[in-house]
Order: C-alpha cells, then structure tokens, then sequence
C-alpha cells in the first residue's frame, strides 16, 4: 500500500482519498453516528426515569413512614 502512494501528490493521500471514503462510506458512517446518539439519547432518558421513580418512591416512603394509616 505504501508503493502505490508514494508516487502520488500530497494532496492524492491528504484531500482525494478521504472525500473518496467519505462519499462511498457517508451513508454508513452517518447510520452509525445517528445509531449511537439514539443510543446515546435513550441511555440518558431511562437514567432520568429511573432517578425519578427512585425519587418518587423515596419521598413516598418518607412520607408514609410517620404512620398516617
């Protein structure tokens, strides 16, 4: 691989070849970047939810624990 570039101009190895892999890997790289903020996203909503519920759960046993039944 290194003798097919070493003949090549700086701007072949620096500018061409990664717009190439851009252009035919966009769609892919763009899936996985969205597929990891999804994820990403999901992970932080279910963490929010939960310290809610524990929340939630914490002030109603506080609450209820003073033996109002």
């Amino acid at each position: 691989m290194r003798e097919i570039f070493a003949g090549m101009p700086w701007w072949v190895k620096w500018i061409a070849v990664p717009v190439l892999a851009i252009v035919v890997f966009g769609g892919l790289i763009a899936n996985v970047v969205g597929f990891m903020i999804g994820l990403l996203f999901k992970v932080l909503v279910f963490v929010i939810l939960v310290g809610g519920l524990i929340f939630v759960v914490r002030k109603f046993m506080s609450s209820s624990s003073h033996g109002d039944w």
